[in-house]
């Protein structure tokens, strides 16, 4: 399993958001965070300017909605161009039937978990998702210190996936650095996103390469 890095355009210049997303161009996907200031304290970009950027970036958009009623827009997402959708298990109402039909069309899917809340009720859906996102700080802010207390649920959650024989993704978002990132994938991740670690580094290709090779060394 290889070790994947998103970087989080978060961290980017939002007025040259074409620009940064090229600087990330070695990485494997771009994170893309969607915040409505009503599921999380605060508002980042929507669908008109995410579809633009589906159209000039040189690398697939992970689009991660932080956002109310993602059974509602979740699928527009997917039909602007996103190679991969994750919607939050706090605010769906019918998730299963919403990871497919983002699979349907032709996206994957993602159920994303806030720090607080536990992967046991969602461990036997597992096989209707394509990843599950492991918030390892609270969504809403860039910039936030790595909750190491949210290692176990990584632990369990690959325990999970590997019981049930499944191909299914664990990405970690909040915190990801040179220094965390070995602990989150040691604990079973193979997604990582990273946003300041990546945008504030003085060579951004070097820093999505030291950050792929510090978590491949740990990935089982």
């Amino acid at each position: 399993m290889a070790a994947l890095i998103a970087p989080s355009i978060l961290s980017a210049d939002f007025a040259n958001l074409e620009r940064d997303l090229h600087a990330i161009g070695d990485a494997d996907y771009a994170h893309v965070d969607v915040m409505d200031y009503h599921f999380v304290p605060n508002l980042t970009l929507g669908l008109p300017v995410f579809e633009r950027l589906a159209k000039v970036s040189p690398i697939p958009l992970d689009a991660h909605l932080m956002i109310d009623e993602p059974d509602r827009w979740a699928p527009t997402y997917a039909e602007a161009g996103a190679a991969s959708v994750t919607f939050h298990a706090e605010a769906a109402t019918a998730p299963v039937r919403l990871a497919r039909e983002l699979r349907r069309l032709g996206s994957r899917a993602g159920l994303a978990l806030r720090p607080a809340t536990p992967v046991e009720p969602f461990i036997d859906l597992l096989a209707e998702i394509d990843m599950l996102l492991v918030m390892t700080v609270e969504p809403g802010f860039g910039g936030q210190s790595f909750i190491d207390g949210t290692l176990p649920k990584i632990r369990r959650a690959r325990q999970a996936v590997s019981e049930a024989g499944l191909d299914v993704w664990i990405q970690v978002d909040g915190g990801v650095s040179r220094e965390t990132i070995e602990r989150a994938a040691d604990a079973g991740a193979n997604v990582f996103v990273a946003g300041s670690a990546v945008y504030g580094a003085e060579d951004i290709p070097a820093e999505i390469a030291a950050l792929r090779d510090l978590a491949s060394g740990h990935i089982h």
